[in-house]
């Protein structure tokens, strides 16, 4: 089951920040599950998170509120 992470409330670059800082406390093989919002959230915690070795497995939209989810590296 993955981990979750809402950071609807914040703002970049502390939306990665945070992203970040999550996916340190996981195991590598690891699922983080992350709510956020569209616009520069959306356009870069995937982008960062691929070019951090990590593997995005989703992206997806659910009430309004969209998901990614992270398998750590």
């Amino acid at each position: 089951m993955a981990k979750k992470l809402d950071i609807t409330g914040d703002c970049c670059p502390m939306t990665f920040v945070k992203v970040k800082l999550a996916l340190a406390k996981l195991q590598s093989g690891e699922e983080l599950d992350v709510a956020l919002n569209e616009g520069e959230p959306l356009n870069n915690v995937p982008r960062t998170a691929t070019e951090a070795g990590h593997q995005v497995l989703s992206i997806r939209q659910e009430d309004g509120v969209h998901h990614v989810l992270i398998r750590k590296a």
